[in-house]
């Protein structure tokens, strides 16, 4: 017969998995931000398929648990919507990568890495709210929230600057449209921090 404790410490291993997911989005923006540091650098791309695999692994890790364990510290649907929502991390930013690598000189002029920085930050704030998930503490939670949500519209605002040298008239139609796809990558890899940072906090707010 188990006991309560090792049933419910079987079940703390969730948590430990939602970290390595979470770290590997973040790890994914890191590189992505280096990357665009130095546009002029050809870098190679073995970080964000690192941080993709390792996310990968890690989604793959919580589907199985799931199988297995009996008990699970919050509800099951909770813990698969927010690994869906740190699996979508990486793999929007390594889209953003593998593109710009092949297209970067046809990107020249164009500073992508202050839109990256913010999307490195709020990656990070993803970080913090699934590490302080296990306490569940609702206060915690909702100044993560906040500060995720500022971190998405200075985003919004930076991009919404980018924008603009499409509607400048001084770009070919082809440029046009390269620049709205990468535009709107970055975006939705931003969009994906603060849908995790939203399941997150609903996870807090529905527990406390």
């Amino acid at each position: 017969m188990f006991s309560l404790q090792t049933i419910f410490g079987q079940g703390k291993q969730f948590y430990a998995l939602l970290d390595e997911a979470a770290d590997a989005a973040y790890d994914s923006t890191k590189a992505l931000h280096a990357m665009l540091r130095e546009p002029g650098r050809v870098h190679a791309l073995d970080a964000f398929k690192l941080a993709r695999q390792r996310e990968r692994d890690a989604s793959e890790k919580i589907s199985q648990a799931l199988v297995d364990s009996f008990i699970t510290p919050i509800e099951r649907e909770d813990i698969e919507a927010l690994a869906s929502a740190l699996y979508k991390i990486p793999k929007q930013v390594e889209r953003f990568a593998d593109r710009y690598a092949l297209a970067r000189q046809r990107l020249e002029g164009i500073d992508f890495a202050p839109r990256a920085a913010m999307l490195e930050k709020a990656a990070a704030v993803v970080v913090e709210m699934v590490k302080e998930l296990p306490r569940l503490r609702l206060e915690p939670m909702k100044q993560l929230s906040d500060k995720l949500r500022v971190l998405e519209n200075e985003a919004d605002r930076l991009i919404l600057e980018l924008y603009r040298d499409i509607y400048s008239g001084r770009l070919e139609a082809a440029e046009m449209f390269l620049l709205k796809e990468f535009f709107e990558i970055l975006e939705k890899a931003i969009d994906r921090c603060r849908e995790a940072g939203v399941v997150a906090y609903e996870i807090a707010l529905k527990n406390s």
